[in-house]
């Protein structure tokens, strides 16, 4: 794909548990103030939380879209139920795109265009080949891949769109147990989705006391927020088209606008990274995996 393809700016799935009131007061913004492309929307990490947001879902579908927005739903990182199954298969037969984000969903979206998420590893042209047979359109590769692999995966490669994390945590892993329950002395199955205590998830520390994960429900993340704004241009060169924000909890709508100045060359990397420290407070910025680090690095690009 040429470098100079127009950019493509994603807002990524909502990770961490939010009341209803307010993903959808997130998501109307979204539509009507940021320059976002495409949203995913849909619960990645627990379906027990899926139900709060529900009432809601076709209001901010209908208003995302009305903006211009192409929507596409995202599904589970970790299908373990018959429910949660039959889930995907709902969507599977609606008029939206999917991400699949667990292998169970690649059957089950067989034969219709999809997203492949950053939970299935393609790591090389095997995986890649495989999954564009399968119908694959999209495929947003793993937070983990440095950009040698990502140039090798994507560039040259005509027949999908291929996106990366460009900010926010980073998803590491997602267990069957609930550390976030844990941590409050509750099961996983009587939970009472404590994980909603934490908009931007739990801090995780080692021993002598340094941050260095964050807890979200099944879910671990890094500590410090992934930024590639100087890497956005070696990108686009490497064949990626799509470029994605990890909602957090702070001011999202700045956050893209700054990247989309980037991405238009209207704004240098290195004044957006001084207005983006502005709006993150004291978490750390990581680029690490990209550039062939340990993953809490930070590369001077």
């Amino acid at each position: 794909m040429n470098a100079h393809s127009p950019a493509r700016l994603t807002l990524g799935p909502l990770l961490f548990h939010w009341s209803a009131r307010k993903r959808r007061d997130f998501y109307l913004r979204i539509a009507d103030e940021a320059p976002i492309d495409t949203v995913y929307l849909g619960e990645v990490v627990c379906s027990k939380r899926d139900s709060e947001f529900a009432g809601v879902r076709v209001e901010v579908i209908e208003r995302l879209r009305a903006a211009g927005k192409e929507v596409v739903l995202s599904t589970l990182a970790l299908v373990t139920t018959p429910a949660e199954v039959e889930a995907i298969r709902a969507v599977a037969g609606g008029d939206l795109l999917v991400e699949a984000n667990d292998v169970a969903g690649v059957q089950l979206l067989a034969g219709r265009p999809f997203v492949v998420g950053p939970y299935i590893n393609v790591f090389n042209e095997g995986a890649r080949d495989f999954l564009l047979g399968r119908g694959a359109v999209r495929i947003v590769l793993p937070v983990e891949m440095p950009a040698k692999s990502i140039a090798v995966v994507a560039g040259g490669d005509a027949r999908a769109e291929y996106e990366v994390q460009v900010f926010g945590r980073q998803p590491l892993s997602v267990a069957m147990r609930c550390y976030h329950a844990r941590a409050h002395d509750r099961t996983k199955d009587h939970c009472q989705l404590v994980c909603g205590l934490d908009a931007d998830g739990l801090t995780a520390r080692t021993i002598d006391g340094s941050d260095i994960l964050t807890i979200n429900g099944t879910q671990t993340l890094t500590h410090g927020h992934a930024v590639l704004l100087a890497e956005l241009e070696s990108l686009r060169a490497a064949g990626v088209r799509h470029f994605r924000l990890s909602p957090q909890d702070l001011d999202m709508v700045a956050v893209a606008g700054l990247y989309r100045e980037v991405l238009d060359g209207r704004c240098a990397p290195d004044a957006a990274l001084a207005a983006l420290r502005a709006l993150t407070g004291e978490v750390p910025f990581i680029n690490g995996f990209l550039h062939g680090r340990e993953g809490l690095a930070w590369t001077n690009a």
